[in-house]
């Protein structure tokens, strides 16, 4: 990073100390040594991750690149050791610190319905999985048609040790077409008709991670949003012009990142339906899901959406408005709260810019990104790649579920907790 310099000194004198304390971490006392017990959150840089995401609060996000130096793998290993066995869902399930019952009686009476697609970081889908996975809630996972032979069979085998986990039909996924769009409803279908009960639904991707715990969700959606639907969005504004892009970017809700990808429609839109643009991401009551699967009116505007380019991102909002839609939320703009995103146009009013870096000007976070990720009010954060930045999933992973079992209402399982006895123990220094 430019802004870290010989220039400043201080700086430089705080990472110096954080790299004396791992060094001191590191040095136990020979009996200490032998007595150490090996655990498959060992990582190879020799560093826990709690030492690693607790050295991050005195240094400071500006020190941040260089402590993550120390260490670019901390965790996937012990998530691969697991995968690498199927079969014995009773060690996987506790080795990879998943929470076996309801963690409060608020929560048990209310499930939640997910959608998850993925293709690629199959360990980033793990981590993603177990920090929303609760037994109340139900999960469908659409594994894209394009992912590698072994991934979709690793993906198999971890959603076969779990009763409320399934994977929906497969169908390869294509950047800016219906597929995208038809992937959620294959698992609204699927959703619909299983035996698990369920409020709502929300959508993730492979890259998205949540920021508020599975308590603090539902204590959104019924606080400001009870039976009522979240999916921000606006009127396209007609003085905006915008050329047709296969790549552009998810919707903003400030700046002035309001441009549909599509400039004009080939055909008009059934029903005289007053078409939307908003995030291709939401949080749906079940009786609205209901409406979409089985109204002439959403079926109708699924089949228009193959001619227009990011159906995903009309679809929901615009039938949203519709006043006898159930849980209808007409004009509510861009409220909702459900992403934060850091997007390039934004950097300077919304946000202090990228500490990772941008890919079709959209954030991909680093570790100097956590503070504002932490201090955001949206649920869930996007976008992570552990493959080129692995401590900053790692590091907000760890405090996320130290928030989760805080917020717990029963006694706390062992093997739910990821923390290890350090002396720069994350939970002593929050």
């Amino acid at each position: 990073m430019s802004q870290f310099r010989a220039t400043k000194p201080g700086l430089l004198v705080c990472v110096a100390i954080c790299i004396f304390i791992f060094l001191y971490l590191r040095s136990p006392d020979l009996e200490e040594a032998e007595e150490a017990p090996t655990s498959p959150e060992a990582v190879e840089c020799g560093f826990s991750p709690d030492e690693l995401c607790s050295a991050l609060k005195p240094c400071g996000k500006e020190a941040a690149p260089q402590i993550a130096k120390f260490c670019k793998n901390p965790q996937t290993t012990g998530i691969f050791a697991y995968l690498r066995t199927p079969g014995n869902c009773s060690r996987i399930s506790q080795g990879l610190h998943f929470i076996t019952r309801p963690l409060s009686a608020q929560e048990g009476n209310f499930s939640l319905a997910y959608i998850i697609t993925i293709h690629k970081e199959l360990a980033m889908f793990v981590q993603l999985l177990r920090a929303i996975y609760v037994p109340q809630n139900v999960y469908c996972i659409h594994v894209d048609e394009k992912a590698s032979k072994k991934y979709k069979t690793v993906v198999q085998s971890l959603v076969d040790c779990f009763e409320n986990i399934f994977i929906s039909k497969r169908q390869k996924v294509v950047h800016a077409g219906l597929t995208r769009l038809q992937a959620d409803i294959n698992c609204m279908k699927d959703l619909v008709h299983s035996k698990f009960q369920w409020n709502y639904v929300i959508n993730l991707c492979g890259q998205d991670f949540p920021i508020k715990t599975n308590k603090e969700i539902i204590h959104h959606i019924r606080s400001k949003w009870n039976d009522k639907n979240i999916t921000p969005g606006v009127i396209q504004p007609l003085n905006i012009k915008s050329e047709a892009s296969q790549n552009h970017p998810e919707p903003s809700p400030e700046g002035n990142v309001y441009i549909s990808p599509n400039k004009k429609f080939k055909h008009k839109p059934p029903h005289n339906l007053t078409i939307y643009f908003g995030s291709a991401y939401y949080i749906l009551t079940r009786k609205f899901v209901e409406f979409i699967l089985t109204d002439i009116r959403a079926k109708d505007m699924l089949q228009w959406s193959k001619h227009i380019l990011n159906p995903e991102q009309h679809y929901w909002v615009t039938l949203n408005q519709l006043k006898d839609a159930p849980g209808a939320t007409p004009d509510v703009g861009w409220e909702g709260n459900i992403r934060a995103m850091k997007r390039r146009a934004e950097e300077g009013s919304v946000h202090d810019g990228c500490r990772g870096h941008y890919i079709q000007d959209t954030c991909v976070y680093g570790l100097g990104d956590l503070p504002w990720i932490i201090k955001s009010p949206s649920l869930f954060a996007n976008k992570f790649e552990p493959s080129s930045d692995p401590l900053v999933v790692t590091c907000l992973e760890r405090r996320h579920r130290l928030q989760t079992l805080r917020q717990a209402e029963v006694p706390v399982e062992p093997h739910w907790s990821f923390q290890q006895e350090t002396r720069f123990n994350m939970k002593r220094t929050h």
